[in-house]
């Protein structure tokens, strides 16, 4: 290998990190305080506010604080239907490992399909005829699609399985039509998505070593993880890593060093400016949702995790829109509000480090004024900031919007 190749290998393991997302997220938060960013605004006064309201929300939601992780799985519990446990009730398996990689299947397929839907799109649940829409709607609909065996080879045998040639031969069409999507009903970045999930499906089938052969499936991933228990448990950090490195080469059209693609990985000239990977900020918000949403498998499994809290906040627009919403961030140019942005776009680079950056010390604040000092984040976030995200934002736009326009291609944020 070639010096310059090892030198790319090594930005790649750097920006995969936990450390370096919450170090390049610091340091834009650091150039905020100094007051030295183009297009947002640090109101650190306006931060003890926010924490009251995050707590407000806890209590009103969790008012014995028995807060649960931010994961897929709540969505799944839309409209208080535990779809989940209903499933798990009627396959009466009592292999855990077999539930397991179930479980692990639909969370990953259900995660990487939850980028923004956009507000035009709804899923009407068949069974009940519910309405659900973004995240909860997506979550519904791709878990029945799962149930129906969307994402496997033999969709009539064996249905409750995502595996490579399901997903290799998925295309927009048979999503769209799971998604119930039409002119009346559109689905931003359909398109993207199904690419999404063809790229998944040749990942699976290049990395035998997580996914396994017979045939090569997501929830390989399971079995993989296993072999990285230590006496204490699964290192949190470890699930992210795996996911990085199995699922890295699914993101399509983006920043890549040394042939390797980084995934959700953006550009901004003050990020880290002396390197290594100068100009980088690395977020991997939806690698790291499917990682805390996987941590419940494992724990169910009897597998504990630990260093729950070397992930990072996610950097999406509910988290997000909380700042905004409630004044902590503000925007130098108040038309920015109103224009698509492109995710690349360096106010919204800027906008999600920040967010990352301050979410923990929003969480600080959060468990002083809970007395609990030992909530781990994923429970803050769930309880928490992106609920309170969804609470201002419905208070202050018809639709619960988000305060910025962000152009979703289907496969970030």
């Amino acid at each position: 290998m070639t010096s310059s190749a090892d030198d790319a290998a090594a930005a790649v393991a750097l920006l995969r990190r936990p450390e370096t997302v919450r170090a390049r997220c610091g340091g834009l938060l650091a150039l905020a305080e100094a007051d030295r960013l183009e297009h947002f605004a640090l109101r650190a006064e306006r931060l003890d506010a926010a924490a009251g309201y995050v707590v407000e929300t806890i209590r009103e939601r969790h008012p014995d604080l028995a807060v649960p992780y931010h994961a897929r799985w709540r969505h799944f519990a839309a409209g208080g239907r535990d779809r989940w446990g209903a499933l798990a009730t009627a396959l009466g398996d009592s292999n855990p490992a077999r539930v397991a990689r179930l479980r692990v299947e639909l969370c990953a397929v259900s995660v990487l399909l939850d980028a923004g839907a956009g507000a035009a799109w709804s899923y009407t649940e068949p069974d009940t005829g519910d309405v659900m829409r973004r995240s909860e709607g997506l979550a519904v609909a791709s878990f029945h699609a799962f149930r129906a065996g969307l994402f496997s080879r033999h969709r009539t045998a064996r249905p409750l399985r995502a595996d490579a040639e399901g997903l290799l031969y998925l295309d927009a069409a048979k999503l769209g039509r799971a998604f119930q999507v039409g002119p009346e009903n559109p689905l931003e970045g359909l398109d993207g998505r199904a690419a999404l999930m063809r790229s998944l499906g040749a990942a699976l089938r290049d990395r035998p070593d997580l996914f396994g052969t017979n045939p090569p499936r997501i929830g390989g991933l399971y079995d993989y993880l296993l072999k990285q228990r230590t006496t204490g448990g699964l290192p949190a950090r470890a699930i992210l890593a795996a996911v990085l490195d199995g699922f890295g080469p699914i993101w399509p059209g983006r920043i890549a060093l040394g042939g390797v693609g980084l995934g959700d990985v953006w550009r901004h000239p003050l990020a880290a400016p002396e390197g290594p990977a100068p100009g980088l900020v690395p977020f991997h918000k939806l690698s790291q949702w499917l990682a805390y949403s996987l941590v419940e498998v494992f724990e169910d499994a009897g597998v504990p995790v630990t260093g729950l809290d070397d992930l990072t906040g996610l950097p999406e627009y509910r988290n997000g829109g909380l700042l905004l919403d409630l004044g902590v961030l503000a925007l130098r140019d108040p038309a920015l509000a109103a224009a698509p942005l492109p995710v690349e776009h360096e106010a919204v680079v800027e906008w999600r480090a920040l967010t990352v950056a301050l979410l923990d010390r929003l969480a600080g604040r959060v468990r002083e004024l809970l007395g609990r000092p030992d909530m781990p984040l994923a429970r803050i976030l769930e309880g928490g900031t992106w609920a309170a995200g969804r609470r201002v934002a419905a208070a202050l736009r018809p639709d619960g919007g988000p305060p910025l326009n962000v152009l979703s291609d289907g496969t970030v944020f």
